[in-house]
């Protein structure tokens, strides 16, 4: 009986220290507004593997900065920054356009490379996104991680 017991409460442990894993390295979060209709619409919910950055073409979840001054008031808590906290912040749902090294031209027409630590990010619907059109190449620390399911 004892035995048992001790099963039982080494299974639980193991699954706490499982669920305490899963939730610092899975975020979900809500879409709001329509940069990326129609591929994810506003109230989906999407499951975001932290630290992850996709190649071209992925999605990512990437802190909104002011608009105004195009900076962020706190640290990052994206990409390495694990001991920051998520809530509170305003996040965008992106598609990874080019990462560091890639080319891209700016709203000037001028031809430039991503620089180190940075990725192109932008939205699926232009006429309404806020991305790297407006701000340029965005931080990877600013990085949440990848979209990985939608709920």
């Amino acid at each position: 009986m004892i035995r048992l017991g001790l099963v039982a409460v080494a299974a639980c442990v193991a699954a706490a220290g499982a669920a305490w894993h899963l939730r610092r390295r899975l975020v979900s979060v809500t879409v709001v507004g329509h940069s990326m209709l129609p591929a994810y619409r506003p109230g989906d919910h999407v499951v975001v593997r932290r630290g992850v950055v996709p190649p071209p073409g992925g999605v990512v979840v990437v802190e909104q900065p002011d608009t105004r001054t195009r900076s962020w008031p706190v640290p990052p808590a994206g990409l390495g920054s694990r001991r920051q906290p998520v809530a509170g912040r305003q996040w965008l749902v992106k598609r990874v356009a080019a990462g560091p090294g890639g080319r891209w031209t700016t709203p000037a027409g001028v031809a430039e490379r991503v620089p180190p630590g940075h990725v192109l990010l932008l939205g699926d619907n232009a006429d309404v996104s806020f991305d790297s059109r407006q701000m340029g190449p965005f931080p990877v620390d600013r990085v949440l991680g990848a979209v990985w399911l939608r709920l």
